[in-house]
């Protein structure tokens, strides 16, 4: 298997050398290759526990080469507790090489495989398990409103498509199509879906016939493919995603407006419960708006190490647009013969969430996950086994290591034991570190002698001792408090970065300094397009955001500050309508 592995990377190697040496390769192309060379270096170490140092095109070997990665390799730190133990993983700092620090997080913690198509990537168990939870979570909460899960198909007629050239013209660069099957050319090319919209909705004409045919409720858990041309980002910018997306349909549009509401508040439960990130709830500028929807409702988080805002999830309110489109009508109840178009809603959440947790998360030296959507929130590992321990010592300790785990589970913790040994404690206590499980449990003699284990959180370092038959107990009360920390430091360093201003120079500094801003704002796109034109800074460091601010959203609770008239933009001669949250974006 390694030699395998070994000829892989050899090969892997030589295609980053040709591609680097290639003037017509693209630079998605060559990071393409980088990152997959890198991952399967990962995996050797993981399999042989020593660094790659193949000959050749794979591993550096010699000279000046063989020095620079002795540099770069992870160095044994010298830990609070006075042992040394080297580290697994994370060789460059989050404030210093952002987007480095967090390819190897996703990588080396075992959240994502890269793919040989460039912009897909494989999700491995650990970060799945985070989907499912939220799954599980928002299944739950849009079913108590009257949802119903389905499964339209995937592929979408380019009739379909065409029908609706407004709203399909923000995907029409990245709709991927069909064209062949086998050695056959296809008689029409067939879209794979980039949203559902018009897969679904001729339908939904066929189901509508009378108002008692509403509302119509149903959401599907599905991927859609969007072939993005810009830098893929595991997360954040991939060519196919998971998401689930709902799509309703209503006979009056109070009802609607309702659910669109209801709709955001689970999407901002999705991050304030389940993944410890404060969001602000709001609507969507003209020009940032769902194109062909009415208004556009959006929860947005902040990134602290960048400044950038990120889109959390959008519950759009389509209005009639779609309805009068797809000719879903019944007839007016009031028995005047009129036809009455429905009113409709569609909204939507992804993996870019995971990508979200990371980011804001994460630290130095890995994963920091929230408790409530980690795979394990506990891990179990047996301390204390040196040559010296008799094989009875050895097994009484893992039968105990094993017994708290039993008890752990059977009080809905999730939890394991690492009882490998082939592995130190060190080594153990590094690989978990860097996968981020919330809180480790050591088990050793002392705690043994004591009736107690030893809990370390992975959030803070701390590190506390907890007697047996209080361990269900104060683990619970343990992970809240977790959850609740992580929650408050996202959101002191937010609100740190988050300031009212009403003068533009003021605003670009600000910009700058990694805040998000509350201006004035007349809701023009075109005025929007000018803040973002002149906010726009040239002369940045590298891995610096250099776009200009867009509007996040407007906030739907208003700050408490009276609305200047005047809009943020000086050379804009309308009114200001409310404050819009400015920044930087993903």
């Amino acid at each position: 298997m390694t030699a395998e592995l070994e000829a892989e990377i050899t090969a892997q190697a030589d295609l980053v050398r040709k591609l680097k040496g290639d003037a017509k390769s693209t630079e998605e192309d060559k990071k393409s290759a980088i990152d997959k060379l890198l991952a399967l270096k990962l995996s050797f170490k993981e399999q042989t526990g020593k660094d790659y140092a193949g000959t050749g095109g794979g591993g550096r070997q010699g000279g000046k080469d063989k020095k620079k990665e002795e540099k770069s390799a992870p160095k044994v730190e010298e830990k609070t507790d006075g042992k040394k133990q080297s580290k697994l993983g994370i060789e460059v700092k989050k404030d210093e090489n952002y987007s480095e620090w967090y390819g190897q997080v996703i990588t080396k913690a075992e959240m994502i495989e890269y793919y040989d198509v460039s912009g897909c990537y494989v999700l491995r168990p650990w970060s799945y398990a985070i989907w499912e939870g939220i799954q599980q979570w928002f299944d739950a909460g849009i079913k108590k409103l009257g949802v119903k899960n389905c499964y339209f198909p995937m592929f979408v007629s380019n009739a379909a498509l065409e029908r609706e050239k407004t709203h399909i013209a923000d995907f029409a660069p990245e709709v991927a199509w069909v064209t062949r099957a086998g050695n056959s050319e296809l008689a029409e090319p067939i879209a794979i879906r980039p949203t559902s919209e018009t897969v679904m909705y001729p339908s939904y004409k066929k189901w509508v016939q009378s108002y008692r045919d509403l509302p119509i409720k149903l959401n599907q858990w599905c991927n859609v493919v969007r072939w993005e041309f810009k830098h893929p980002t595991p997360f954040l910018r991939t060519r196919e995603f998971l998401w689930q997306e709902g799509h309703t349909a209503f006979a009056n549009p109070k009802d609607a407006e309702e659910e669109v509401f209801q709709i955001l508040d689970l999407y901002a439960g999705v991050y304030t419960d389940l993944l410890a990130i404060p969001v602000v709830k709001g609507r969507k500028s003209e020009k940032e708006k769902f194109a062909g929807g009415d208004f556009t409702t959006t929860v947005e988080a902040y990134v602290p190490v960048n400044g950038r805002g990120i889109q959390g999830a959008t519950s759009h309110h389509l209005g009639q647009n779609f309805s009068k489109m797809f000719d879903i009508a019944f007839e007016d109840p009031s028995g005047n013969g009129q036809k009455v178009f429905a009113w409709q809603n569609s909204w939507g959440l992804s993996t870019r969430t995971i990508g979200a947790m990371v980011m804001i998360h994460a630290d130095d030296n890995g994963l920091v996950l929230p408790p409530r959507v980690a795979c394990i929130q506990a891990i179990v590992i047996p301390v204390g086994i040196t040559a010296k321990t008799t094989e009875e010592q050895r097994k009484q300790i893992n039968d105990q290591a094993e017994k708290v785990v039993a008890e752990l589970i059977a009080g809905k913790i999730r939890a394991e034991a690492d009882s490998r040994d082939n592995n130190t404690s060190g080594w153990k206590f590094n690989h978990w570190e860097l996968k981020g499980v919330p809180v480790r449990i050591e088990v050793g003699p002392k705690d043994l002698e004591a009736d107690q284990v030893t809990a370390v959180i992975r959030f803070d370092g701390k590190k506390r001792t907890i007697k047996r038959d209080q361990l269900v107990a104060e683990l619970h009360k343990t992970l809240e408090e977790i959850h609740q920390a992580m929650y408050n430091k996202v959101l002191e360093s937010r609100n740190a970065h988050m300031k009212v201003t009403t003068d533009f120079e003021e605003f670009k500094r600000l910009l700058d300094d990694k805040f998000v801003l509350l201006s004035p704002f007349c809701g023009e796109p075109a005025c929007e397009e000018e803040i973002k034109k002149h906010s726009t800074r040239d002369d940045g460091d590298a891995g610096t955001a250099l776009m200009g601010a867009k509007t996040l959203c407007i906030p739907l609770e208003q700050p408490k500050e009276a609305l200047p008239e005047k809009c943020i933009n000086p050379g804009c001669a309308h009114k200001s309508k409310a404050f819009a949250l400015f920044g930087r974006s993903y």
